[in-house]
């Protein structure tokens, strides 16, 4: 018998560098998600969920504090730290009583300690029980027992709030795993800005096959939960934290950097096999989760809003007409620059356009993941046929960018400079740079450079 309490459980699933479309729930072929899919199949699909920024430690932040990276100081860079001032989920639902915790990454790459902060802003680590994964760069944290582990120690009379962090499917990989675990080198769409051959077609497998770990552990959770009778009470959040890692994707504002999935399920409070297409920022997941606790933040605390009304409602397609726009945004991703300065960018994204306003066009992108995608493509660069993905993946971009969403998602054909595209881009940059003025973002106040001189 499900057992119902008055404030529900919240486990949020996260995997480090998993993108839309790359789940069996939108129809990828090249990857097998059936746990995934169940989530989806008996809660709702979203379409257009997107990340704030396509970068590890900024996007976790968001997801945490309800704000966006150019709200959260040094929280905005990779390997940068989160001010304890802005206060967490997690930390909120402990203060009410939840018991709290996380297993492997929850807030990062960066510094807890310089913060200030006692844990992990995603909670106290539960990373003790170890397994021997499918492959040698797989994590051996065991995902499943160590949230086994955190439920044994729960208080009967206390709601839960989980964080399950996986590894997967970010790098590096086990080359050629993939096509050894019997994945067809057919069965890969390749992005048109990638070079269609073998060893990209197989450099995917090798992302799929740490896809499906990911998809493998959260299916024994879930499991797990129904043997406990806590699955009906539990919301369940799945998605990744930024676009895959291959050029012109992570770290990237295009479509494959900021469009990520989102699967969600909570029993008979979200009504089953729903896709909806509102937008939904990750700066809106802590005020949602704090309103399925019946938690209000304080006032202007948090940026992003609750979208309760369209995890519980009834319809599909677009439930609230108000969510037609999402934001995202860019800093510095790595280190692999003169002085460790970025390459900073933020986007609008609707229906029918992604804009992009580059800040430092003379800056070309640098830090891009290394891969045997990326390798090929830099080994070959000098060839005909491959200088133009050399081009599209590592040249120089300009001041403003506009690709029209019937163009499709791989943002190729910058319609920026088109006069039958030039309302659509005046209206756009001006929604997003006052969306941006009013939010404080310093790159709109004359304060850019303070982005450079965070550590």
């Amino acid at each position: 018998m499900e057992c119902v309490m008055d404030r529900p459980n919240i486990l949020l699933a996260m995997a480090d560098d998993l993108a839309w479309p790359h789940l069996s729930a939108y129809g990828c072929r090249f990857v097998s998600t059936p746990a995934i899919d169940r989530v989806a199949q008996e809660g709702i699909l979203f379409s257009n969920c997107y990340t704030t920024a396509p970068t590890c430690t900024a996007s976790r932040g968001s997801v945490l504090t309800g704000k966006y990276p150019w709200q959260l100081e040094e929280g905005c860079q990779l390997w940068g730290l989160l001010p304890a001032k802005y206060r967490s989920y997690p930390d909120i639902l402990a203060e009410a009583g939840y018991f709290t915790g996380v297993t492997n990454k929850g807030w990062g790459p960066g510094s807890v300690e310089a913060s200030g902060r006692p844990h992990n802003p995603a909670g106290p680590a539960f990373n003790q029980i170890t397994c021997t994964p499918k492959t040698s760069k797989m994590s051996r944290n065991d995902y499943a027992a160590n949230f086994g582990d955190f439920l044994a120690q729960k208080p009967d009379d206390r709601p839960f709030c989980f964080w399950y962090g996986a590894k997967e499917p970010h790098r590096p990989y086990e080359k050629g795993s993939g096509l050894r675990a019997g994945k067809k080198l057919e069965d890969v769409d390749v992005p048109a800005y990638l070079p269609d051959c073998d060893e990209v077609r197989s450099d995917f497998l090798d992302y799929a096959l740490e896809v499906e770990r990911y998809d493998e552990d959260l299916g024994k959770m879930v499991d797990l939960l129904k043997e406990r009778g806590e699955l009906e009470n539990t919301i369940i959040l799945v998605t990744g934290d930024n676009g895959f890692p291959f050029p012109r994707a992570k770290a990237t504002v295009y479509q494959n950097g900021c469009h990520v999935p989102l699967a969600v399920r909570w029993g008979t409070n979200c009504p089953k096999g729903r896709t909806v297409t509102d937008f939904v920022s990750f700066a809106d997941v802590a005020p949602t989760l704090l309103d399925i606790a019946g938690i209000e933040p304080a006032p202007h605390e948090m940026a992003g809003r609750s979208f309760l009304d369209v995890i519980v409602s009834d319809q599909s397609g677009r439930v609230d007409p108000t969510r037609d726009m999402v934001i995202t945004g860019r800093e510095r991703h790595g280190y692999s620059r003169p002085d460790n300065v970025g390459n900073p960018m933020r986007s609008i994204v609707t229906d029918d356009y992604l804009y992009i306003h580059n800040f430092t066009p003379e800056r070309g992108p640098a830090d891009v993941d290394g891969s045997p995608t990326k390798a090929w493509i830099e080994d070959n660069r000098d060839s005909v046929e491959m200088k133009p993905y050399y081009d599209l993946c590592f040249g120089k971009r300009p001041e403003n960018e506009l690709y029209a969403a019937s163009d499709g998602p791989d943002c190729i054909r910058n319609v920026a400079d088109s006069p039958e595209h030039a309302d659509a881009l005046a209206g756009l940059r001006d929604r997003l740079h006052g969306c941006l003025a009013a939010q404080g973002d310093p790159r709109l106040h004359g304060r850019g450079w303070v982005f450079d001189c965070y550590p």
